[in-house]
């Protein structure tokens, strides 16, 4: 917060409550213009939250002063699908007489009626749309807010308060310029993404045919049982970073990542097979992180709210869950269209045909580069595994090793606190 101006920095220094009380006045002064009450303000420096208040009414200036029933009758939108629109923007419901509403929320509902009128989307299309807006944008509110910071006992809520309150007029129509750029940016590459399967013939209603990826991290489940929240949270962070930029480098669209898996698409089978190597030999190469497996298939997907579904995405799915570690498994269907595409770029090994689940039994192949084994089939390979796995359990030996030193200290010490209390009765009774 360098360089900002504060109400206080006038005055002395060691003066803190004088600092605090100048703080809070210049606080409660932009509040009021933004459209809360003296007892609103009282009961957030009460509860120890004005930073937080501070931040909510300056994100929504306008005051709540509509209930349900009147949006619906100055918009002329029924309340039913007024609710409709509400939830599926992610929100709770509201009573019908609670004031919940502001004039932005007005505004909101009335662009949905233009966009209504111009033909632009039906209510089925509009309120799905909503539902798609509402998670992602809550998403990346989660992804702002720090809880551990939001909840920090060593901060003062009235300086805190005062200092966002400070940038926001900047920070917050910025990130919501930024949001604006990054929306027209990805519907623009979606725009031409369609534009060249139309050059390639696709049929309007057809599914396209890409490829989907799964990486999936070995070791996860066992690997976080050991760390702390700092240290897990470190772990998938990295897993993130490497997954999102050896995809995005690589002309593929990360669709989404849980935990210790990533799931993408490319529209190139010899993109993806590139991007499944070298996922596979940068987790190698971490000594943050386990091995990857990685599962390849083709094949047309069903697109649906920034999602994809059907059997290609099954089968992918179903893959990288019998690879071994460090391993690049791909379907038939996908070494077929890879040899055609770029006949010499990778070699790759049968393996027997497995039953997968659902799917019944698949031809699949191990993928390598011309010159090496394919990942997981070799001597050198298995070597490596097991490097790794020792190396892994070597640490999870000793974090178990650190635990129990640190348990032994603690029954030591309540054990020394409890022979000086009997020592100390034993001396009373004595006397």
């Amino acid at each position: 917060m360098s360089g900002l101006f504060h109400s206080y920095d006038l005055l002395p220094d060691g003066n803190d409550d004088m600092r605090r009380d100048a703080a809070l006045a210049h606080v409660k002064e932009i509040l009021l213009m933004h459209g809360a009450t003296e007892e609103e303000i009282d009961r957030a420096v009460a509860d120890g939250v004005i930073d937080l208040f501070v931040a909510d009414r300056m994100l929504v200036p306008s005051r709540r002063r509509y209930n349900r029933i009147e949006v619906s009758e100055l918009t002329g939108v029924s309340l039913d699908k007024l609710e409709r629109f509400w939830r599926a923007l992610g929100f709770p419901g509201v009573d019908d007489e609670e004031p919940a509403f502001t004039d932005l929320d007005l505004e909101a509902v009335r662009i949905f009626q233009g966009l209504q009128a111009l033909g632009a989307a039906d209510v089925e299309t509009a309120v799905q749309m909503a539902r798609v807006i509402g998670s992602s944008m809550a998403r990346i509110a989660e992804a702002e807010l720090v809880p551990g910071d939001m909840v920090s006992a060593e901060v003062d809520p009235v300086f805190s308060a005062e200092a966002f309150a400070g940038i926001a007029d900047v920070t917050i129509p910025a990130m919501a310029k930024l949001l604006e750029f990054v929306w027209r940016r990805q519907v623009a590459a979606g725009i031409q993404r369609s534009m060249m399967l139309r050059s390639h013939g696709l049929a309007p209603g057809q599914s396209p045919v890409l490829a989907v990826g799964f990486a999936d991290m070995v070791g996860f489940t066992l690997l976080s049982q050991h760390l702390s929240d700092e240290e897990l949270a470190a772990v998938v962070r990295r897993f993130e970073d490497i997954s999102h930029d050896i995809v995005t480098s690589t002309r593929g669209r990360v669709v989404k990542m849980i935990g210790d898996e990533v799931m993408f698409v490319v529209d190139s089978v010899a993109d993806a097979a590139r991007i499944g190597l070298d996922l596979a030999d940068a987790y190698a190469d971490d000594d943050l992180l386990s091995d990857v497996r990685v599962g390849l298939a083709c094949g047309p997907v069903l697109l649906r709210d920034g999602d994809y579904f059907g059997p290609t995405v099954n089968l992918a799915h179903r893959i990288v869950n019998i690879g071994n570690p460090g391993t690049v498994l791909v379907s038939d269907e996908f070494h077929s269209a890879l040899l055609e595409e770029t006949p010499d770029e990778f070699s790759a090994q049968a393996l027997r045909p497995r039953l997968l689940k659902d799917l019944g039994r698949v031809q699949l192949w191990w993928l390598a580069r011309p010159g090496k084994e394919a990942s997981g089939t070799g001597a050198a390979a298995d070597r490596r595994r097991n490097v790794r796995w020792e190396r892994l359990s070597e640490v999870l030996r000793d974090l178990e090793e650190l635990r129990g030193v640190g348990e032994r200290l603690l029954t030591a010490n309540r054990d020394a606190g409890s022979a000086a209390v009997q020592s100390g009765r034993g001396d009373a009774e004595g006397s």
